[in-house]
């Protein structure tokens, strides 16, 4: 798997993770998720890299959150699939590098997968 960044533009957290990367020396694939949000099948993968349930990679803060999700009484899959049709609640970013992921907050979090 090649070295990627679920990548918000418009988050200064997902800014910083992006230019500590090139300041590694690296050039990730860029994916803004919210234009294209991972497949459930990718989201997934990614919570079972971070070895985390779908809840703790949420911005609960989020009106899609209290409004699709919260209360709610959903199992895994279910999670993921509101998860992907409501891509502002995942938390970002999200770096994948070979088999690992990681959370970039604080965005030198990430160093450890690259």
């Amino acid at each position: 798997m090649s070295l990627k960044i679920y990548h918000n533009p418009r988050c200064s957290k997902s800014r910083q993770t992006l230019a500590l990367i090139r300041e590694e020396g690296l050039e990730p694939e860029i994916i803004e998720y919210l234009i294209t949000p991972p497949s459930e099948a990718e989201l997934d993968h990614i919570l079972t890299m971070l070895d985390i349930e779908p809840l703790a990679l949420m911005r609960t803060g989020e009106a899609e959150f209290k409004e699709q999700i919260k209360g709610k009484e959903l199992n895994r899959a279910q999670t993921i699939a509101l998860m992907v049709s409501y891509p502002k609640v995942i938390e970002r970013p999200i770096v994948v590098n070979g088999g690992k992921a990681a959370v970039g907050r604080p965005p030198e979090s990430v160093l450890d997968i690259l």
